[in-house]
């Protein structure tokens, strides 16, 4: 994302600042409206699961403030790839810990693909129906970054690391023992996570599965359109 761009100048490559800028804006709009959707997510599957821990604490909400933690909007600037604050959740309501945890933590990833898909269909509907100009173009490359960052949350979010939801999701096939050794090592691997960031180590792996969703959801996005002849 924009450590890309600021690569990019360092260089003194080209850099087109329209785009720069549609890149921009919709960083910010995932930060302040989609990782609070995430994180909604979360709570609110936990809720219906039977852990009210996110209700009482007043996370059952889209409001930013509640949800946007600053290093994970930075990372997302720098990177596409961030976190927001999570949201409290107590296991010992579940009926079963290790599957509703599961399902809770899977919950924040689908609803990035669900709003990946929303953002799609959208895009696809302007480049179908509105005239090209450069208000069009804009805004197209508006909700292309705006996909893509959604994905890239998803996908980022399935590694099986600690804190992030992958973690939790491993964490329904792994013995207690091996649970409590996994989440001890916590920190070693947030400074693990952010090496392979600042390394780019990551980038060929998640790229191969950011691709593969993007096609699908791109694909599903078209089928109406291409159901009745628009495109």
């Amino acid at each position: 994302m924009l450590f890309n761009v600021l690569n990019t100048l360092f260089r003194g490559g080209h850099v087109d600042f329209l785009s720069v800028l549609a890149q921009i804006i919709s960083i910010v709009f995932v930060i302040l409206c989609i990782l609070p959707l995430h994180e909604f997510a979360h709570g609110w599957v936990a809720y219906k699961l039977g852990d009210p821990t996110a209700k009482m604490a007043g996370r059952l909400t889209f409001n930013p403030l509640a949800s946007v933690e600053p290093m994970g909007a930075l990372a997302l600037l720098l990177f596409g790839f961030g976190w927001a604050k999570p949201v409290p959740v107590n296991s010992s309501y579940f009926k079963k810990p290790k599957r509703d945890m599961a399902i809770t933590a899977l919950a924040g990833p689908v609803s990035n693909l669900l709003a990946a898909l929303v953002g799609a269909v959208i895009l696809v509907t302007v480049s179908v129906f509105l005239p090209y100009n450069w208000i069009v173009s804009f805004l197209v490359s508006f909700l292309s970054y705006y996909v893509i960052i959604n994905i890239s949350l998803a996908v980022f979010n399935l590694i099986p690391m600690p804190p992030l939801d992958g973690s939790r999701i491993l964490g329904a096939f792994l013995s207690d023992r091996a649970l409590r050794t996994f989440y001890r090592y916590q920190n070693v691997f947030v400074m693990l996570m952010f090496v392979l960031l600042l390394t780019g180590a990551l980038s060929g792996p998640l790229g191969i599965v950011q691709n593969f969703f993007y096609r699908i959801i791109i694909t599903i996005a078209k089928l109406p359109f291409q159901l009745f002849g628009a495109i």
